[in-house]
């Protein structure tokens, strides 16, 4: 069985474990912090990877015999020749506690295996998408629109961005901005991709909880759009667990489905959570 050093990580530079079988070991290639508690970092793509734009999979690090492994959507697109991952700064998260903490050059674990409900596939065709986000729950998106196949399937994706803190919007803005001028999808994007930014703690031009906006309409109408419905409206939703049950809540309020890879429907949530 391989081994791996455990490269920069701290406390154990010295320490080697097995590469557990079923399990790609992959080279940090960069990594970026955006305040202290989110930090975005990219590693290696094993040639013989696929996944679907949207999907998740587990992750750990080879610092122990039996490494901690946690759920993390991945934020590059499927084209995408590396892996990219947005993750929250837990202090005594039992995975991420070490890994704020990774370099370049650093291993990390990867399951084989991707999956997760937030794929187009798992949506009926419609006129636009909403993709509801807090926090880390903007990664899926920040893949899926990057994909050439969201934009075949919808004429409007509007993506909205809901954090505590104007500097926690600062990923999501970034993606955003690089998206537009990419030589690959930037024309696609062109009046088809809407992004909305919202604080709930901090001041900021639009404030509140999304759920708020959706209820009293002033999302909506900043958009210039109607309200949620059947006929033209799917949402993908990703966030905290509170988020998720609310938004769920209103988007069956408003005569949405729920769909599943199996069974397509009109709107998709995502469970996975990183700890």
């Amino acid at each position: 069985m391989n081994t791996v050093a455990t490269g920069n990580l701290e406390n154990a530079k010295s320490l080697e474990f097995p590469i557990p079988s079923g399990v790609f070991a992959e080279k940090v290639v960069s990594v970026e912090h955006y305040t202290d508690r989110l930090f975005s970092f990219r590693i290696t793509r094993p040639q013989s990877f696929r996944f679907r734009s949207g999907e998740f999979v587990m992750i750990g690090l080879p610092n122990a015999e039996k490494p901690v492994y946690r759920a993390y959507s991945i934020a590059s697109p499927a084209w995408d020749d590396e892996i990219e991952f947005y993750s929250i700064k837990v202090p005594d998260g039992p995975l991420t506690q070490h890994l704020q903490k990774i370099q370049p050059g650093d291993t990390i674990l990867m399951r084989q295996k991707p999956t997760g409900t937030l794929i187009v596939d798992a949506l009926t065709p419609a006129k636009r998408v909403y993709m509801f986000a807090t926090g880390t729950g903007l990664a899926p998106f920040a893949s899926l629109i990057r994909d050439p196949e969201t934009y075949e399937k919808f004429d409007e994706i509007i993506l909205t961005n809901t954090c505590r803190d104007v500097a926690d919007l600062q990923y999501g803005d970034n993606l955003v901005r690089d998206i537009v001028n990419d030589p690959l999808i930037g024309e696609l994007t062109e009046g088809r991709l809407r992004y909305v930014t919202a604080t709930t703690r901090e001041d900021f031009p639009v404030m509140g909880r999304v759920t708020t906006r959706i209820e009293d309409g002033s999302l909506f109408a900043a958009l210039g759009v109607e309200p949620l419905n059947r006929e033209n409206d799917r949402a993908m939703i990703c966030g905290s667990m509170d988020m998720l049950k609310d938004v769920k809540a209103l988007v069956e309020k408003a005569g949405l489905e729920e769909g599943s890879v199996s069974t397509p429907g009109d709107f998709v949530v995502e469970r996975a959570f990183v700890g």
